[in-house]
């Protein structure tokens, strides 16, 4: 009898839970700004010259629309005296509600980073006066897709030029959306870019084979289309 007793005690210490130490715990790491998250704090690669950059920059929540035409002149502004600067250049961009999508050349990954950021406190700045306030336009830290093939270059400039027919905008089919570059785009095969010569712009123009001959290979845009996921 005492040594069932005895085993039925060891059993039951067996079955109480321990405190476990070390692992994922709840609140845990590094707290996001703003009150969602941005992009996961991960290391970023390497970064080629040869390679553009789809870049993605989002609003924090609360703020006015982007595509309204004080504010959308306001980062024409912005983006025509830093468009470009030593081993950065904005190439093209699309403006939307909340957020930017612009294609980017960087000499590498210190001059990308610097060209962002002094760009986007450039834009936050213009736009706190317009809006006369105070405080963080943008959220924690901007997305970015390294293209390295002439068929990915294609994609992103439909993506990003024609990226208000893919948020369901009502635009003419016959004219790029006017809250993008894609006016001042010598690659549509229904519409004519017209630039006039000596005109400041509000983007660089491109250098890299990707983005100025390889992505041809595919064809030619088509300011109709609405681009896929």
């Amino acid at each position: 009898m005492r040594s069932i007793k005895l085993a039925e005690k060891d059993k039951q210490q067996l079955e109480l839970e321990f405190p476990q130490w070390g692992g994922k715990r709840a609140g845990a790491g590094r707290k996001p700004k703003g009150e969602r998250a941005g992009v996961p704090h991960r290391t970023r690669g390497k970064l080629s010259r040869h390679h553009p950059v789809h870049v993605n920059v989002h609003l924090v929540e609360g703020l006015p629309s982007l595509r309204r035409d004080r504010e959308y002149l306001t980062l024409m502004g912005v983006f025509e005296k830093g468009c470009e600067r030593e081993g950065f250049r904005l190439v093209h961009y699309s403006v939307q509600r909340e957020h930017v999508h612009m294609i980017v050349e960087a000499a590498d990954r210190e001059h990308l980073t610097r060209g962002m950021q002094g760009l986007l406190i450039r834009a936050a700045k213009a736009l706190n006066r317009v809006w006369n306030q105070k405080g963080r336009v943008f959220r924690d830290r901007f997305f970015e897709h390294v293209l390295r093939t002439p068929r990915e270059v294609r994609n992103a400039l439909l993506y990003v030029l024609n990226n208000a027919r893919r948020h369901g905008c009502r635009l003419p089919r016959d004219v790029p959306d006017r809250f993008s570059s894609g006016r001042f785009f010598d690659g549509w095969q229904d519409f004519v870019a017209r630039v006039i010569p000596g005109l400041f712009l509000p983007i660089a123009q491109a250098r890299t084979w990707l983005l100025t001959v390889g992505w041809r290979k595919h064809g030619g845009l088509s300011v109709a289309a609405t681009p896929g996921t």
